[in-house]
């Protein structure tokens, strides 16, 4: 299994986060790049990025009716990035299109994966605010094969679903997790957490770590340490 930590450049601008990456030397660790930073410098900052010789994980979550979301993609086709996501809520016709149009006319595209339910949503504000009675592991797993039916590489999912979804779906299907914490580190707003070699025991492909690397004082002595935690 080929394991990797993905930073999450949760910044507000470019040059914060160039200054931020600056920090890594020679290094070019995996990034993810989310809402409030492709929002506040759109496409640029994707390509600077690529140019710097780091791959790329987008994280922007689309959701919409299917011909919109599959225009969408085909146009992030274009930004040369890793991985793709969207919302597995929007229903396996919306993540067909999505692959369709996430899909270059060589046959090539990046990676595409689907979000089954947010590291800060718990069972009780599942059920509480959006009326899903089911378990929330239930749920998990069923939007992973959802995904997975729809033609899809993997799933985002907390840590601890994980190997439900490699069992569910098969250990070639990708499981993405962020919600990662150190053992002596704080949780934040997340509520399904669990510290990197735990991660690594599960069965995560990725992990996607935040807080504990970018509000660190040594940003890449935190990424070296869970690099050592969970790929070895």
């Amino acid at each position: 299994m080929n394991r990797d930590v993905i930073i999450a450049c949760d910044f507000a601008g470019a040059g914060e986060t160039y200054a931020f990456l600056d920090r890594f030397g020679e290094e070019r660790p995996f990034v993810k790049i989310g809402m409030e930073l492709f929002y506040s410098e759109g496409p640029e900052i994707v390509r600077e990025i690529k140019r710097r010789g780091h791959k790329i994980f987008l994280d922007l979550k689309l959701h919409d009716i299917p011909n919109t979301v599959k225009k969408a993609m085909a146009a992030l086709s274009r930004l040369d990035v890793d991985i793709c996501n969207l919302h597995a809520a929007g229903t396996v016709e919306m993540m067909k299109y999505a692959l369709e149009g996430l899909t270059r006319p060589d046959g090539s595209r990046p990676l595409l994966i689907a979000v089954t339910q947010l590291t800060s949503t718990s069972e009780e504000r599942m059920r509480d605010e959006l009326l899903i009675d089911r378990p929330i592991n239930d749920v998990i797993v069923k939007y992973a094969q959802n995904a997975r039916a729809a033609g899809l590489d993997g799933v985002v999912c907390s840590p601890l679903e994980a190997g439900m979804v490699k069992e569910a779906c098969g250990s070639g299907f990708l499981a993405v997790t962020p919600g990662i914490r150190f053992a002596d580190g704080e949780a934040g707003d997340q509520v399904r957490i669990t510290t990197p070699a735990r991660a690594r025991q599960i069965g995560a492909d990725y992990i996607v770590v935040g807080r504990p690397i970018t509000a660190a004082a040594d940003p890449l002595a935190a990424y070296r340490r869970c690099v050592e935690e969970f790929v070895g």
